[in-house]
């Protein structure tokens, strides 16, 4: 009867934003008919959070609005989960209890003077109030692992160990007292003695102010104000102000912010600390390094070790060495050599650093019992000890590493000293094996495939065979893409080279399935293309590439599905055009991938056909790069290529049509295009338009020159545009689409421009090489 009566007092206050003293909360069986206390909104909700097992709860904050439930704050998070017969009391005696099903008392809050009421607010912050009507106690003053908009952290937010156990995990953010704001691997628990070893990212902003905080604002703007209220760093930009902000501190590690979808499922990310997850420390074990297959990160052993947990790959490496293990040769045991390990790294710990060349570092390391592994870098050799902390692909790195492993038997003569030359005998083996056996395939080519359509046929689809094995992307049927598009009869749009078809997958996933419809050559160069490309390549802003079919003469790619569609159906259209503050993050996110095609890539890759039609939205507005279909990928030595006129008219740098080599600055001319595209919301050319604004490029310079931008804002019938983001958004179109590649700025310069960073000079006219292409 009393716990019925509790639950009663409960519901009549889960709409008041006033919650008066001897309020209680109370879950009930099988997690129906939940006690907590809304915010006016509903966008909040304070009280008993259901966890996997419905006889389990936590007390926290959370969105009851999304359907995922979001959980931004919890009580004694360390402690055990509440059951049914416990209750959350705001006691007479002024204090916001905790009561467990045993009895077992615990106040939420550590202040001795007594509350008369509380309060959950709309920004998600639970307050606790004096007589005066004086907060005494607030949920925003003790994170857990999340902040929400408008709120400050001047402490440290823990990650929790899973989704699903949200007791304190192995990383910790801090707003440390010195300035710089860190993010920590706890390497043995809350133990640990935070080191700037065990630091994988941090804000450098040390010694630049006092009592420096975290602050999220409204619009999604992060930054770090010193004690006298001086920005002394941005982390991220203005975004929406009409929507709902948290950033949080992963239970894998990585610090995230995201934009909340209060009415649906999911949310978007917005920004991460760590672009690539294999940047956050302790995801691997020891002696293990952290790579990614297809998106995701991957723990593998170097040579000479082996997984100390077969079905697991998180808990590290061992090594394998058996027997005799100093690498002394003697008859019947084994030796050891030093195996290269390309573009990997560590957590330097050397005992040991010497001058020496790369040979003598490799034999001094193999001399040394202590010695199991070395970094080489200008004529320094830095010997390791086990075990490796911290490994993981690096790519561009001038530092050489090297893994003792066990070597050949002894009896072969070879050890450490000898192995240069066991190695060139193998080598040259090697290629006379090699050269024989390229022969033996020219020639059962040759005789096999007599027509040269049938050769070339055969070698593309020999290409396209290897591909799925090279990025690890998903193999679909053709009866599987028929029957998750309905046999093809929803179509979403066509472009260069096919059409692409709406499907779904199982559990409801949203697919675009894209088909290759050309003829042979064109239909294989674009399936292996854009294999290769989107497969290996993984960022918020690329459309992500989940699969393929390649099944007799059917050729599919399957996508994700962008439900917005393209940014061209409807930056061109009054009734669906994006707002200006749309506009701008749409701008930021397309740079941002082009920037991570130019520069982030183990393969530096050139678009090609940046255009409107080519950046698609999802259900968030995100914009993301697609149809890689004209890409043309770099060796890593490479930094320009010659090739034919490739992209869509309108957008094509003018070194296409002059013969020149083709570099990078090629999409940041196209980029350049669509930014005042994108600021004017109309086409780079239109015949109907008044003679001086056909080519609009010319227009808006010729609008720049006269300070007369204001023409920009009517032409897009837009409110709310900030004059000096306008301005700055066509100075860097304007240098974008300089005629002379080396003018245009890099994609990086572009987004440091674009997001206020750096001074943007005056730019000099453009070309009107647009007009006459």
């Amino acid at each position: 009867m009393l716990l019925l009566c509790l639950i009663t007092i409960s519901f009549s206050s889960a709409q008041s934003q006033n919650i008066s003293l001897g309020s209680s909360l109370s879950p009930t069986p099988n997690g129906r008919g939940l006690s907590y206390w809304l915010s006016p909104s509903g966008n909040f909700a304070f009280g008993f959070y259901p966890l996997k097992d419905p006889q389990q709860f936590l007390v926290g904050i959370w969105m009851p609005k999304t359907l995922e439930k979001v959980l931004v704050w919890s009580a004694n998070r360390n402690g055990p989960p509440f059951s049914v017969g416990s209750f959350v009391t705001l006691s007479r005696n002024g204090g916001l209890i905790l009561n467990n099903s045993q009895a077992q008392l615990e106040p939420i809050h550590l202040n001795s003077l007594p509350a008369s009421s509380a309060s959950m607010l709309d920004d998600g912050n639970f307050v606790l109030y004096n007589s005066d009507s004086r907060a005494i106690w607030e949920s925003f003053d003790s994170p857990t692992d999340t902040i929400l908009s408008g709120q400050t952290l001047s402490t440290k937010l823990s990650s929790s160990v899973s989704e699903t156990n949200h007791s304190t995990g192995k990383y910790q953010l801090i707003m440390q007292t010195d300035g710089n704001l860190v993010l920590y691997y706890l390497v043995d628990g809350a133990r640990t003695i935070l080191t700037p070893a065990n630091a994988y990212w941090f804000t450098r902003t040390q010694g630049k102010g006092d009592a420096v905080t975290l602050n999220l604002a409204q619009d999604g703007h992060m930054y770090l104000l010193d004690s006298t209220g001086s920005n002394i760093k941005n982390i991220t930009n203005s975004q929406d102000r009409r929507s709902i902000y948290r950033a949080r501190l992963e239970p894998g590690g990585n610090f995230e912010l995201f934009l909340q979808n209060l009415e649906g499922n999911g949310s978007s990310l917005v920004w991460s600390a760590a672009n690539d997850p294999c940047e956050v420390y302790g995801l691997c074990g020891f002696n293990s390094y952290c790579t990614l297959m297809d998106v995701t990160p991957t723990c593998l052993c170097p040579p000479g070790f082996v997984l100390i947990d077969p079905n697991g790959n998180s808990q590290g490496c061992q090594r394998n060495f058996t027997g005799e293990d100093d690498c002394r040769v003697k008859e019947g045991i084994q030796g050891c050599m030093m195996f290269p390990m390309e573009n990997i790294n560590w957590a330097d710990n050397a005992f040991d650093i010497l001058s020496a060349s790369e040979e003598e570092c490799e034999q001094a390391c193999l001399d040394d019992r202590a010695c199991m592994a070395i970094l080489f870098e200008n004529n320094q050799c830095k010997k390791q000890p086990l075990p490796l902390r911290y490994m993981k692909r690096i790519t561009g790195s001038s530092v050489k590493a090297f893994i003792k492993t066990a070597g050949q038997n002894s009896s072969a003569g070879i050890n450490g000293r000898n192995k240069g030359e066991h190695q060139k005998i193998l080598l040259i083996i090697g290629l006379i094996l090699m050269a024989f056996s390229i022969i033996l395939v020219l020639i059962s080519s040759f005789l096999y495939y007599n027509s040269r359509v049938g050769r070339h046929y055969q070698k593309l689809m020999k290409q396209v065979k290897n591909a799925p094995n090279e990025v690890n992307l998903r193999s679909f049927s053709y009866s599987e893409l028929e029957k998750a598009t309905h046999r093809f009869n929803q179509e979403l749009g066509q472009g260069a080279f096919g059409t692409v078809y709406l499907g779904s997958l199982p559990c409801n996933t949203k697919v675009a399935v894209k088909k290759l419809e050309k003829v042979i050559e064109e239909g294989e160069r674009e399936f292996q293309t854009e294999m290769n490309v989107i497969g290996k390549t993984h960022h918020r802003n690329l459309v992500r590439l989940f699969g393929y079919c390649n099944e007799g003469s059917h050729r599919f790619l399957v996508y994700e599905f962008m439900s917005n569609g393209s940014l061209a159906s409807h930056l061109f259209k009054t009734e669906s055009r994006p707002d200006w503050f749309q506009r701008v993050g749409i701008t930021l996110d397309i740079a941002r991938g082009l920037l991570y095609l130019h520069e982030e890539c183990v393969t530096q890759i050139i678009h090609c056909d940046i255009k409107p039609q080519n950046i698609l939205l999802d259900d968030f507005q995100t914009a993301k790069i697609s149809d890689f279909g004209l890409a043309k990928i770099l060796k890593p030595e490479q930094t320009r290529t010659y090739t034919g006129v490739r992209g869509t008219r309108g957008y094509v740098a003018p070194e296409w049509y002059k013969n020149q080599s083709i570099t990078v600055k090629a999409d940041v001319y196209s980029f350049g295009i669509m930014l005042v595209e994108i600021i004017c919301c109309r086409k780079a050319i239109e015949s109907g338009a008044p003679e001086d604004e056909v080519v609009l490029i010319d227009w808006v310079y010729n609008c720049f020159e006269a300070g007369e931008l204001e023409k920009l804002e009517r032409v897009a019938e837009t409110e709310g545009v900030e004059n000096k983001r306008l301005e700055r958004m066509v100075m860097v179109g304007l240098w974008c689409v300089q005629d002379d590649p080396a003018l245009r700025p890099s994609m990086k310069k572009v987004v440091l421009m674009l997001e206020g960073t750096v001074d943007i000079p005056r730019p000099p006219s453009p070309s009107s090489f647009i007009s006459s292409s």
